[in-house]
């Protein structure tokens, strides 16, 4: 049987993002978004829902992400799920499930429009890949999200994004 991971959001973001640096020096940048989703009920009534997502994106991605983004502000990205659990320092087994970006583009207007974002409609692809970090049993320095473990920082070169 085939797998396939791959996830598609638009969004805004939760919070400022917030940039770190693997040892290798690697940026890597953590936000959350909200997606909202209205739809009518059996009864005619109007729903509303929203689904609140962690993401993370490494490299110049992060460094741009990180520079152009703030809270409130409209994204769509283009991703993979990933899984990760370990003990935390309390002994408790803890576990996230998050979104490590492939490709993102900005929504909106460009600054100063009024349309609530800048840079409207360019795209971003992640081309250095980082490789799936091994699983810890706690430790781990005091990262954004938790208390996990760090991420393996070895990642495959790739082509120079071209901006």
């Amino acid at each position: 049987m085939a797998n396939f991971n791959k996830v598609l959001l638009a969004g805004n973001l939760t919070r400022d993002p917030q940039l770190s640096h693997l040892p290798s020096n690697m940026a890597v940048v953590e936000f959350g978004m909200a997606i909202n989703s209205k739809w009518r009920s059996h009864t005619g009534e109007m729903k509303e829902d929203t689904c609140f997502v962690e993401l993370r994106a490494y490299g110049k991605q992060a460094e741009t992400l990180n520079q152009y983004m703030t809270k409130g502000k409209a994204l769509l990205v283009e991703g993979k799920l990933r899984y990760r659990s370990w003990d935390g320092k309390d002994g408790q087994k803890r576990s996230k499930l998050f979104v490590v970006v492939d490709t993102f583009q900005f929504l909106g207007g460009p600054p100063g429009s009024g349309a609530g974002n800048n840079r409207g409609g360019e795209s971003y692809e992640r081309t250095e890949r980082p490789a799936v970090p091994a699983r810890s049993s706690g430790g781990g320095s005091a990262a954004p999200m938790d208390e996990m473990p760090p991420i393996d920082e070895t990642v495959p070169a790739g082509d120079d994004i071209p901006f």
